[in-house]
């Protein structure tokens, strides 16, 4: 290592150290709901060490000191000088305080609301600026968390950095190497699967080293105006801090009355130079102001750069004539009548031309993904009397008509998983094997038996983008809000509502968009086009 590199390494220890401190020091803190979350106490004395003093939890509400215990919530731990929640609601936030005999330390806890379509909260962010082709370093590591990681993702910009080890970033910093580096821990407690997060904003800045000015554009632009109107002719130029840019308007008779010079502007850009902007505002162009030339200059210790603007009359616009100005409506109309029906036709219809399209070209998204099933059926195991035919519909008719009719191959818990084995380490597994999650819907679902499923299919939706999940209402429902928030981020949720005297044939819509939301596979039927479905019992 060069000696110039050891105070940038040190430099980046001590960011990194400073980040994962365990020790809750700031009376302020702000968390993101849905992340696991802790606040612990650390003496910086050694006066609490030998003591057998009781220690006590409080959260402080309007009627007074509330005291917290693990039978409080089963998302609160208490582990003497820590506080954990597993994870943190919004209804979280208030003043929380630790309780050692007569001393008290308090703290100001804000929950804020994960956003929606970002992978990490800017009030979360840690900034930091590297200089270009220095050592840039980002360790994706956390003291406290570190035992219960399960795995651990780096995303740059919220996308994921493909081929990345351990994972740890280090490389010669670039101007494209700026962004945002999202740090995921997956933490794995009591068989429920929790994620949390570390952001670094990278600034990656120039060096100091000067450059010669140049302005933007060609040397010569000819500009077309029209006499009486005004016009602005624009004039940048890359340059150093001290640099500056300038128009020249004199003529040999003086000033003209009519032309501006105005104020510029400078922004400074992400390699350390200046972008200036200056402005030639030209008031009612007249015969005079035609065929001249205008240069705008940018100078500096190093050297200039000059260009040029003419002025030149814009031509008359030649009119159309009558028959030919009437024929052209006539036509435009006619196409955007044609235009319109086309649209109206394939928002109706679109569904059966992506399906006739598939078949027309025998595509097959299924070959090279690795995967092994096309769909993990989730559905309530629990088979009572008034559930029966959700029952039937799961285990018999999904697979009767997706796999013998239409040649898909589906993971069904009650068939597929092997007996004896871990259930929840089998079922993640099933589900990163499948191309779609289908979720049989009902008042009922909502069970432990399934809440996992629906949490590991969320997960690889949401996070890992592997997999697309489809809702299907068997009976109606009316009110989501059983099921989880985080399904709201989903890009697209359709549900597709089971009508039992509407959805049997194999032609009907139900099937139509089942398929249409199925990878595109190339099958032939295994069965009579004439069987027919089982017909379920009339409430």
């Amino acid at each position: 290592m060069h000696r110039r590199e050891i105070p940038l390494t040190l430099l980046v220890l001590m960011f990194i150290s400073t980040s994962e401190e365990t020790c809750t020091s700031r009376l302020h803190i702000t968390a993101v709901e849905g992340e696991p979350f802790y606040l612990k106490f650390c003496s910086s004395s050694s006066e609490y060490e030998n003591k057998t003093t009781t220690i006590k939890w409080y959260k402080n509400a309007s009627h007074g000191p509330l005291e917290l215990s693990s039978s409080s919530s089963p998302r609160i731990i208490l582990l003497d000088y820590v506080l954990e929640f597993w994870p943190v609601h919004l209804n979280d936030s208030g003043s929380y305080s630790i309780r050692m005999g007569n001393d008290t330390h308090d703290w100001k806890l804000n929950v804020i609301r994960r956003p929606k379509h970002s992978c990490f909260t800017e009030k979360q962010v840690m900034s930091k600026s590297v200089e270009v082709k220095k050592s840039l370093q980002i360790a994706c590591e956390h003291s406290y968390y570190q035992k219960l990681v399960n795995r651990t993702l780096l995303y740059k910009n919220c996308e994921k950095i493909e081929n990345n080890q351990n994972p740890f970033l280090k490389k010669n910093a670039e101007f494209k190497d700026q962004g945002y580096y999202t740090c995921m821990f997956f933490l794995l407690r009591n068989g429920k699967l929790f994620n949390v997060t570390k952001t670094f904003n990278i600034t990656i800045v120039g060096d100091n080293s000067n450059i010669i000015p140049a302005l933007l554009g060609p040397k010569l632009t000819h500009v077309k105006v029209e006499l009486g109107k005004d016009v602005q002719l624009n004039c940048s130029a890359l340059l150093n801090e001290k640099d500056v840019i300038y128009w020249n308007i004199w003529k040999k008779n003086g000033k003209d009355p009519n032309v501006h010079e105005e104020e510029g502007t400078r922004i400074r850009t992400s390699e350390g130079k200046w972008l200036a902007s200056k402005i030639l505002r030209i008031e009612t162009v007249k015969e005079n102001n035609l065929n001249s030339s205008y240069n705008c200059t940018a100078a500096s210790e190093g050297g200039i750069d000059t260009k040029s603007f003419i002025l030149l009359k814009k031509e008359d616009p030649v009119d159309i004539p009558g028959h030919i100005f009437t024929r052209g409506m006539i036509v435009a109309v006619l196409i955007s009548v044609v235009i319109v029906c086309l649209v109206t036709v394939g928002a109706i219809y679109r569904v059966d031309l992506i399906l006739f399209y598939r078949h027309f070209l025998g595509r097959d998204e299924t070959l090279t993904d690795g995967k092994t099933y096309d769909a993990f059926v989730s559905y309530l195991k629990e088979c009572r009397p008034e559930n029966g035919e959700e029952h039937t519909f799961a285990v018999e008719i999904l697979p009767g008509v997706l796999e013998k009719h239409f040649g898909y191959k589906l993971c069904i818990f009650e068939r597929d998983v092997v007996p004896g084995r871990a259930v929840v380490d089998e079922i993640h597994s099933l589900i990163e094997k499948s191309r779609r999650l289908i979720i049989v819907l009902s008042k009922s679902y909502m069970s432990n038996e399934v809440r996992y499923e629906l949490e590991s299919g969320l997960h690889e939706a949401l996070v890992e983008r592997k997999i697309k999940i489809i809702l299907i209402e068997f009976t109606p429902v009316g009110d989501f809000t059983f099921l989880p928030q985080s399904l709201k981020l989903l890009k697209s949720h359709r549900v597709l509502k089971w009508q039992a005297d509407k959805s049997l044939s194999y032609n009907s819509r139900f099937w139509k968009n089942l398929l249409y939301l199925m990878p595109a596979k190339a099958v032939k039927p295994y069965r009579d086009e004439a069987e027919v479905l089982p017909v379920f019992s009339q409430p």
